[in-house]
């Protein structure tokens, strides 16, 4: 009914604005940095469910600034990051990697430990003191493995693989701990692009098969155009614009944020924004280089 009494008409719902649900990871006007030194300043953003997301800018604009601090590793000095409502930071530690996984720029393996032994840490959130290793766990492992494939190198010692075969062991740790939302920092270093694509796609997969929501940092603006739904471009600690590649990802934009000249072109095989570098003419190159 409305306010006077009356029944409300179709036409009266269908006017009543529904607020839209909130994104389950967001920040909340975050200032964050390292010591003394900000890097991003009132920074706000939503991680939109249920989408992959790509962070990309130039070298030191404070993109895995960002990332750290939507997974705790960096605690904002002012404003919020919220986890299905909740400030992060008051949860306790198994219960954000009940929720969230991380693949970080760089991880240190214990010394000694085979690849099948590093993955089943991904299994550590799910278990209890008195709990013994469950056939949940060892199908998560195994699932992990087989999707990066790192399977057959499950009784090698991690120390002993190239640096690429290592970020695989890696990002099946993460794949294994199961969680709706993954963030991954530069998780294709140390991979040739063969693998790199593997690993693009397997992402592509988890969001599109799994539901799973997630955020990475990239460097490679094609990548970012072919695998995003969603694109935030930061530059010098603030958001230069956020959307879907195809609406965002103009010749304009790339000059502004990383300064380079180009086109923008449709991929021929996904339809999707691709950036080509102008030539630039460089008569005097030769004689830079003498």
């Amino acid at each position: 009914m409305t306010d006077s009494g009356d029944v409300c008409s179709r036409d009266d719902v269908a006017r009543i604005p529904i607020a839209a649900p909130r994104a389950r990871l967001r920040a909340d006007d975050i200032t964050i940095g390292y010591d003394k030194q900000v890097i991003c300043e009132a920074l706000s953003v939503d991680i939109p469910d249920g989408e992959f997301t790509v962070i990309v800018g130039p070298n030191a604009c404070g993109k895995s600034t960002l990332l750290r601090a939507l997974c705790r590793l960096l605690a904002p000095s002012a404003g919020t990051v919220l986890l299905d409502g909740k400030a992060i930071g008051s949860y306790r530690s198994k219960e954000v990697a009940q929720r969230l996984g991380l693949l970080p720029q760089s991880s240190i393996a214990p010394d000694g430990i085979r690849v099948a032994d590093l993955v089943a840490r991904g299994r550590f959130p799910h278990q209890k003191i008195f709990t013994h290793w469950s056939v949940a766990d060892e199908t998560a492992v195994a699932h992990a493995m087989e999707a990066t494939g790192v399977a057959e190198l499950s009784g090698r010692l991690v120390d002993e693989l190239s640096g690429g075969q290592r970020q695989r062991v890696w990002v099946a740790m993460v794949l294994a701990q199961e969680t709706p939302l993954i963030l991954l920092d530069e998780p294709t270093t140390f991979l040739d692009i063969a693998y790199q694509i593997e690993l693009l796609e397997l992402f592509a997969d988890l969001n599109r098969f799994d539901g799973r929501t997630l955020v990475a940092v990239l460097h490679d603006l094609n990548h970012a155009c072919r695998y995003a739904d969603n694109i935030i471009a930061m530059k010098e600690g603030r958001i230069v614009t956020r959307g879907r590649p195809a609406e965002v990802i103009t010749a304009d934009l790339v000059e502004e944020v990383f300064g380079l000249p180009c086109r923008i072109i449709e991929d021929p095989e996904t339809a999707t924004p691709m950036v080509v570098p102008l030539a630039r003419s460089r008569p005097d190159r030769r004689s830079a280089f003498r």
